[in-house]
């Protein structure tokens, strides 16, 4: 199994560490910056916590391959859900083929007719003038399920 690393607030010290410790589990692995390389792994390991994956899946947009949310820290969020140190245990499961993929929802958006990158979380619409009405209309799979006028709306997977 290739496992690619991705992280864009990752020092290189923590980079190798992870490429050493995936090496001595048995497996190849890169690092990479670029996300065209993320189709080159059956894994993508992400760094830096929830606010790391957002980046990662917001620049990542035709990549379907698995991700691995990682936080440095022990602030685990709902993204990366493992510490650095937990990752050894880890591998070993993911070894053992012992993990679910989980598919996460992503919200579709088009702005004035024009697509916009697809959001993990939230989309928040505003008027580009304050206290100024707008029309919207909210479609699902291509049928209208809500059209209203307001000074903004928020919409969340």
């Amino acid at each position: 199994m290739r496992i690619g690393i991705a992280g864009l607030q990752t020092t290189d010290l923590v980079a190798k560490s992870i490429k050493e410790t995936l090496s001595d589990a048995g497996f190849e692995s890169f690092y990479f910056k670029n996300n065209s390389k993320a189709t080159l792994a059956d894994l993508v390991i992400v760094l830096g916590g929830d606010r790391g994956v957002r980046n990662y899946l917001h620049s990542a947009i035709d990549v379907d391959t698995p991700v691995l949310g990682i936080s440095e820290s022990e602030s685990n969020g709902v993204l990366a859900q493992i510490e650095l140190k937990e990752l050894p245990s880890y591998l070993n499961r993911i070894k053992k083929q012992d993990y679910v993929i989980e598919d996460v929802p992503r919200i579709g958006v088009k702005i004035d007719g024009k697509n916009t990158y697809p959001v993990l979380n939230d989309v928040a619409v505003f008027t580009s003038k304050s206290a100024t009405l707008m029309e919207h209309i909210l479609r699902i799979n291509g049928e209208e399920v809500w059209h209203d006028s307001s000074d903004g709306v928020i919409i969340s997977t």
